[in-house]
């Protein structure tokens, strides 16, 4: 198969070298991609999100496969474009991605649906959410409507707090564009990642992570897109994906079917493990990042076979599957990153690192043998293990190589990934 893979962040990095592993990928693309999958296959420039462009060439290029990395191009329809003009896709369309484009969508999916998930209310303007916070006790969780690449949702001690937090918002703008506002409660628990597979007929788990948000160690700092991520999380019960299967996957596939809404890709629940079982934080439509870069060096046998029959409508789960192995991943960004993205120009495009270790890149290009990186999270170092103890020290060894090799001023990353898990 000629597989094309759309994006250009490091989870986009993760798939496609996981990709082109596959026995049954002859080739592998990226649109527009970065330095790392520039080193294993063809980059395209061309817009993640401009459809019209990526049905074009996938057709001059005959693709067999196009699969979707970030929230942006399903947002833009690409798999509506995609599938419109018979070309296999595995990423939703535009109108069932609004389970991620939409907070307020989703939650209103799971309220008709019966998913837990935790009480909240809507608002749409400062007053609005102000009457709604005088009557309000505990912390809130403020939530934008839209994409908002990380930066919209802010977890408040207080209604004090979140008024703060609203009126900076309503003042310089509201993160993703709009007045829409999400107010929820904050629930108490372990939050974890699981990722599903749909077909459009069945859906299934595939893969759990647990990735830490915050920009410092201890979990302190703002929001980011992600520091860090591993994988299989530790303290959970065994049946957690049964119950999230039970309570969560089969209502939500029930619920798209009877809204009319086909839906084909991956499924990020956002979960939080509560006393009484699973809670959805969110939901996103496509492999998470940092998360799919350590789920990506686990997977064994062909995955892009699988996706493909994803596409087609007959998933076959047997064709791929997770080793018990544990693998820790150690996101490096700049060092005002999440306030400020600073650029980098002439880095070093050897990322080579020992066996069971990768380093996949951000947003990057490569120029006149350097690679110029767009800042925030220029690099994910992941490294696998027999357990999360020693993939943990294996992938701050991978850390310390890269941060001396590239300048250590330059970038900055958390020095607790996986740590708390240890005593879980």
């Amino acid at each position: 198969m000629r597989v094309l893979v759309v994006g250009n962040g490091a989870r986009e990095d993760a798939l496609s070298w996981r990709i082109a592993q596959s026995p049954s990928c002859d080739a592998i693309f990226a649109a527009p991609g970065n330095a790392g999958t520039a080193s294993r296959g063809e980059n395209w420039d061309v817009s993640a999100t401009d459809g019209k462009a990526i049905v074009q060439r996938s057709r001059d290029e005959r693709i067999d496969l196009v699969m979707l990395g970030p929230e942006t191009a399903i947002a833009a329809g690409v798999g509506d474009r995609l599938r419109e003009a018979g070309i296999p896709v595995v990423g939703p369309n535009r109108s069932a991605g609004r389970l991620e484009s939409s907070k307020i969508f989703a939650k209103r999916f799971m309220q008709r649906h019966d998913i837990p998930t935790a009480r909240a209310q809507i608002v749409h303007s400062l007053e609005a959410c102000l009457k709604v916070l005088s009557e309000w006790q505990g912390p809130v969780v403020v939530k934008a409507d839209g994409l908002a690449a990380g930066k919209g949702v802010v977890v408040t001690p207080s209604p004090r707090a979140a008024h703060a937090v609203l009126e900076q918002w309503y003042s310089s703008g509201v993160p993703g564009g709009g007045n829409d506002v999400l107010l929820e409660e904050a629930l108490v628990g372990r939050e974890i990642s699981l990722f599903a597979v749909c077909d459009g007929r069945a859906v299934a788990p595939f893969g759990t992570a647990c990735d830490y948000k915050r920009a410092g160690d201890g979990d302190t700092g703002p929001n980011t897109g992600g520091m860090g991520a591993y994988s299989p999380p530790l303290g959970f019960p065994d049946e957690l994906e049964d119950a999230v299967r039970e309570r969560v996957l089969a209502p939500l596939l029930r619920g798209l079917l009877a809204e009319g809404e086909e839906y084909i890709g991956i499924l990020y629940c956002g979960l939080m493990w509560c006393e009484d079982g699973p809670q959805v934080i969110e939901f996103n439509v496509r492999f998470g990042d940092p998360e799919a870069q350590v789920l990506m060096p686990r997977i064994t046998g062909d995955l892009a076979a699988l996706l493909r029959t994803i596409a087609d409508g007959a998933m076959d789960l047997s064709l791929a599957s997770f080793s018990p192995r544990s693998c820790v991943g150690v996101v490096l960004a700049t060092a005002e990153y999440p306030q400020r993205s600073t650029p980098l120009h002439g880095l070093s495009p050897d990322v080579s690192l020992p066996d069971g270790c990768h380093a996949f890149w951000g947003g990057s290009t490569v120029r006149d043998g350097a690679v110029a990186a767009s800042g925030g999270r220029v690099l994910t170092v992941t490294a696998l293990g027999d357990d999360a103890a020693q993939a943990r020290e294996r992938a701050y060894d991978s850390v310390s190589q890269l941060a001396s090799r590239f300048g250590a001023a330059a970038l900055t990353y958390r020095s607790d990934i996986a740590k708390p898990a240890m005593s879980q």
